[in-house]
């Protein structure tokens, strides 16, 4: 007797229920439309399967990427029988952190939240190690992973072999937060709790759902109507105006203020802007900000912290008074803690309680960024500014003007010769350059992948909005970027999506080669390739004056391996800048993925690389940063 057989004789419902159901949905125009016109009713009988699909849909998300197992066949079904009817969209992959990528992506970016399944074992330890990128940069994504049964029967396949419960999900717990649908009655409370989670307004990240293999076929009564909706809340901003106008006397008194502009400022350019120039005070970025105010605006100090740049660096080193907006102070941010040596009053616009009081001698000002950032900008106008403002404002616009002058000798720098290549090719900041003003030109969307290419990349870009870069430097994590692009083939109103990724990030995750044609994608993929780990390498150097382990001796024609990949539109660029930019308008012109590899010079040249100029409480510089931190008063 098979499955099919054996089903129909102990009386197992078929696909037919599900199928009218989903049909109803479709014809309704959606759940709520549908249940609004009663067409489908309050209490339904459902599996657990089907009735996650339902409770994920009234929370606005009907996208899955999926790579399925053992563990989410009967999900798999389900999917299959909605997905016919146009109810949700399943995008298969070939890697759980690939699929991870592309989820956060697409979250991020286009501001859609998708949901991923996997099972545990393999599947779900990559698919949670991908899902650190979303954790570390507050992207609410839904993790679904077919867990081990309920019934203890012996070991499941791929389960930790341990006699313990849950343990994959507590696992899940420890990055962020997770729930055992143990019983199909546990959803209603499984997407309450998950849905404060990936759609919190100030800390969003990923939440894990495990269904264990057996619980997922189970049938139960569900009341559509008790399934939580998609949470919506109002900006807060403190009570009154007498916090607000400490704040504002306190900036309006000090000769020296600073703004550091993290990437919580994101979408709120206007508001940052609008404060600085109430405020008096130059902003420092964060890599994740780029954007928040033009980049020629004369108050844009460029990035500051352990990389950061002369002109961020040195606002953050002479101010004496800080207004952190929308930052958790990372250790690469603040340089270890070290990087306001003079600044002895913090005021801080934060969402987060914990982050608001980061650092001593804080006045917090707790609640939505907008909303507070307005509320001290029209108390900061009740006040007459300190006459030494226009000092410091010029003195910062003077470090400004260097750091631009040294940043365009670097991407106007003729090709240098690499001994690896054997020939003369472009420096990574002047081939970095070129496809940032290409993007701008295209109106083209960048992601950053991490290593050395991101470190320079967010030293580089020219951006006049937020929203133009995406620079995954919340885990750094290496294939990000050339994953992250394949959201624009998920995405309702897709954006052109340039990657630009060195040559080891690009091996971590090269499904994109594949994933891209299958789901159709055009964008572009740009290798920058120096053959090593250059920002490694380069820490290795500065610290110890001697690379080790951070390269190898061979040799990858990255163009011949996407040229294997029938649609993907390979191109091998010289080491001319004329090349490159002749072989990113053919990329561009391409209607599928393009991918360019881009030999780029590493050497001692200090030309070769945008600099270092914080500290960071790494190798053997921890003695002199450690001291440094121990008797600062912030």
């Amino acid at each position: 007797m098979n499955l099919q057989e054996f089903s129909a004789k102990v009386g197992l419902p078929g696909p037919k229920g599900a199928r009218a159901r989903a049909a109803t949905i479709a014809a309704a125009g959606g759940l709520a439309e549908a249940r609004a016109s009663g067409a489908l009713p309050e209490q339904l009988e459902l599996s657990l399967s089907e009735a996650l699909i339902l409770a994920l849909l009234k929370q606005g998300t009907r996208k899955y990427l999926a790579i399925f197992g053992h563990g989410s066949t009967d999900l798999g079904e389900i999917l299959r029988i909605y997905d016919a009817e146009g109810v949700t969209r399943t995008y298969n992959f070939r890697n759980e952190v690939e699929m991870a990528h592309a989820a956060t992506a697409l979250a991020w970016h286009y501001g859609e939240t998708p949901a991923l399944v996997t099972s545990i074992g393999p599947g779900a330890l990559q698919a949670m190690a991908g899902s650190l990128a979303a954790a570390s940069n507050g992207v609410g994504v839904w993790h679904v992973y077919g867990d081990e049964t309920t019934f203890g029967e012996g070991y499941n396949m791929q389960q930790i072999p341990k006699p313990e419960q849950e343990l994959y999900a507590r696992m899940t717990a420890l990055m962020g937060q997770s729930y055992s649908l143990h019983t199909p009655q546990a959803l209603r409370e499984a997407m309450r709790r998950g849905a404060r989670r990936v759609h919190d307004p100030v800390k969003a990240g990923p939440f894990y759902l495990h269904l264990p293999i057996n619980t997922q076929p189970a049938r139960a009564s569900f009341n559509i109507d008790s399934l939580p909706e998609r949470p919506a809340s109002a900006p807060m901003s403190p009570e009154g105006d007498a916090v607000f106008d400490t704040a504002a006397e306190l900036i309006a008194g000090a000769g020296r203020v600073v703004i550091k502009a993290g990437g919580g400022t994101r979408g709120f350019d206007a508001e940052i802007r609008a404060l600085a120039r109430a405020a008096g005070a130059p902003v420092v970025l964060s890599p994740g900000s780029t954007g928040v105010l033009a980049d020629d605006d004369p108050l844009n100090m460029h990035v500051g912290g352990s990389k950061g740049s002369l002109s961020g660096n040195f606002a953050m080193q002479e101010a004496e008074l800080l207004i952190v907006a929308g930052s958790r102070a990372v250790c690469q941010s603040d340089c270890s803690g070290t990087g306001y040596p003079k600044v002895r009053q913090v005021v801080n616009l934060n969402g987060d309680w914990a982050d608001a009081l980061h650092y001593n001698n804080t006045l917090s000002l707790v609640g939505d960024l907008g909303a507070v950032a307005r509320r001290l900008t029209a108390a900061l106008g009740r006040w007459q500014a300190n006459a030494a403002k226009s000092t410091w404002i010029e003195a910062c616009a003077a470090k400004k003007a260097k750091w631009q002058s040294y940043r365009a000798e670097r991407l106007a720098l003729p090709p240098l010769r690499d001994v690896v290549w054997g020939t003369e090719v472009l420096a990574q900041p002047a081939a970095i350059g070129i496809v940032d003003a290409f993007a701008r030109e295209t109106g083209a969307v960048k992601y950053f992948d991490a290593g050395d290419v991101q470190a320079n990349g967010f030293q580089i870009v020219a951006d006049e909005r937020s929203g133009q870069t995406y620079t995954e430097t919340g885990a750094s994590y290496m294939g990000f970027a050339a994953s992250g692009i394949l959201a624009s083939a998920l995405a309702e109103r897709p954006d052109y999506v340039i990657a630009f990724t060195g040559d080891g990030s690009f091996m971590m995750n090269p499904q994109v080669l594949i994933d891209a044609v299958e789901h159709g994608l055009r964008g572009m993929v740009v290798i920058f390739d120096n053959r090593r780990m250059a920002a490694i390498s380069s820490l290795q150097l500065a610290q110890y004056g001697r690379d080790f382990r951070t390269n190898d001796g061979v040799a990858v024609d990255y163009a011949a391996m996407a040229g294997s990949v029938e649609g993907v539109l390979p191109l091998k660029v010289d080491g001319t800048a004329e090349g490159l930019r002749a072989a990113l308008a053919k990329g561009h012109a391409h209607p599928g993925l393009s991918v360019l590899h881009v030999p780029v010079y590493s050497g001692e040249d200090p030309r070769s690389g945008m600099g270092s100029w914080g500290s960071w409480n790494v190798g053997n510089w921890v003695d002199e940063v450690q001291s440094r931190w121990v008797r600062q008063s912030l």
